[in-house]
């Protein structure tokens, strides 16, 4: 199976069965702010997006985070038989990313009309085995609200073990789990 994908841009990134994880696109961007309508996604997300300008918005913000290495995002969409772009189904993102660390963060989120599909844990689990092997990192770690119980479904099927419970930490007013998964 492989490991990567080349993305529309022509670098590789990461493969997750039935999915296609690549750069986030200005044709995304309707999709986005679709997605961010869902009140579970306002819910656990600290983004906003409500308009096309807060949606141009993030997306600069992506880009930003490719450019300077520090946040590296994945639109995640259905990976259709003719190789053609899919719908948006999701995010995937690995954060703090710097030549000198060989830890990151992952973080993800998934479009209601896609959840309940696996999307999730499988596009978490591309990006955390292109995390491993492409950028040599040795841990990766996951922190969602104690109140969201789907992420914790999530990093355990993508073979992330709950590590601690954390304290409450603004913008998140409640405590917090820490999972990692080890290279």
């Amino acid at each position: 199976m492989p490991t990567d994908r080349e993305l529309t841009d022509g670098t590789v990134g990461p493969y997750a069965a039935g999915l296609r994880l690549g750069s986030w696109t200005e044709a995304d961007l309707p999709a986005l702010v679709e997605a961010y309508r869902d009140p579970v996604l306002r819910r656990f997300s600290s983004a906003r997006v409500r308009s096309a300008a807060d949606a141009r918005r993030w997306l600069a913000r992506q880009r930003e985070g490719w450019a300077d290495g520090t946040r590296l995002g994945f639109a995640v969409r259905e990976e259709l038989p003719d190789g053609g772009p899919g719908r948006v189904l999701g995010h995937v993102v690995l954060r703090r990313v710097t030549p000198e660390a060989d830890i990151g963060e992952v973080g993800y989120w998934t479009a209601g009309w896609a959840r309940g599909r696996g999307v999730a844990s499988r596009a978490l689990d591309g990006l955390s085995r292109w995390g491993f092997d492409a950028l040599g990192l040795r841990r990766l770690d996951l922190i969602h609200q104690v109140d969201n119980p789907a992420s914790c479904r999530v990093a355990g099927k993508a073979g992330y073990d709950l590590v601690r419970v954390l304290p409450p930490e603004p913008p998140y007013p409640l405590d917090g789990h820490l999972h990692s998964r080890p290279a």
